[in-house]
């Protein structure tokens, strides 16, 4: 799959899974649990045991039925690990311009992490594809994301930290991408207790805002151009 390739993706599912379980046979039932609601994208965290053979063992179960990230990424050492074991697209929590770099050379998709208008233009100077707004919450929330389209309108924002069933409306509204959502969607208590099913029924409920928030949107904007 081609860096624009999965772009499309994640655009068009408008929500990135973030899976943080405590053991690989947990991260499997959340990505088993997405897949049945209709979301075939995951980001593999590395604080997650054993990501790299997790993200390995997610490719080679799942071949082209699903979209697998690596997320927590620090450095170009532990970028090059997490693309040696097949993850198709790479996410920090900060902006780190050397693993910036070394993504962009291999040709594929950078998630890049930021917060203040000088860390986006910094990323957006070193190829980011995305931006990753984190912690979105602890910065605004909805708000901050559309302050920060006023100067940077045509940036692809996903932000992360804080999205919910409460705000997940709001993001999007204010411009975001699409989402990135950890514990919100991907229950530690869900997969602690086996009912990985409460994660399926969060992801429709997720999918659903987000088709509803993006319909709105489009329909306010074609009022407003009339």
């Amino acid at each position: 799959m081609t860096k624009s390739e999965v772009r499309s993706q994640i655009n068009e599912i408008g929500i990135i899974p973030v899976v943080r379980a405590s053991s690989t046979q947990k991260a499997f039932l959340a990505v088993e649990a997405l897949q049945r609601c209709g979301i075939p994208v995951v980001e593999v965290t590395l604080t997650v045991p054993g990501a790299e053979s997790v993200i390995e063992s997610l490719r080679k179960s799942f071949a082209s039925d699903l979209l697998v990230g690596a997320g927590t990424v620090l450095n170009t050492e532990a970028a090059k690990r997490c693309l040696d074991a097949g993850a198709q697209f790479i996410v920090s929590p900060g902006l780190n311009t050397a693993t910036l770099d070394f993504v962009n050379s291999q040709n594929i998709l950078m998630m890049a992490g930021a917060l203040t208008p000088t860390e986006i233009m910094a990323a957006l100077e070193h190829g980011a594809d995305l931006i990753k707004i984190f912690p979105c919450s602890a910065a605004g929330g909805a708000g901050y994301i559309k302050a920060l389209k006023g100067p940077f309108p045509q940036i692809a924002f996903i932000p992360t930290g804080g999205v919910n069933l409460q705000t997940a409306a709001d993001f999007i509204r204010a411009g975001a991408e699409a989402l990135g959502i950890g514990g919100e969607l991907v229950s530690s208590a869900a997969l602690d207790s086996g009912k990985p099913e409460l994660i399926s029924d969060l992801g429709r409920q997720f999918l659903q805002i987000v088709r509803e928030a993006r319909a709105a949107k489009t329909t306010v904007g074609t009022a407003n151009g009339r």
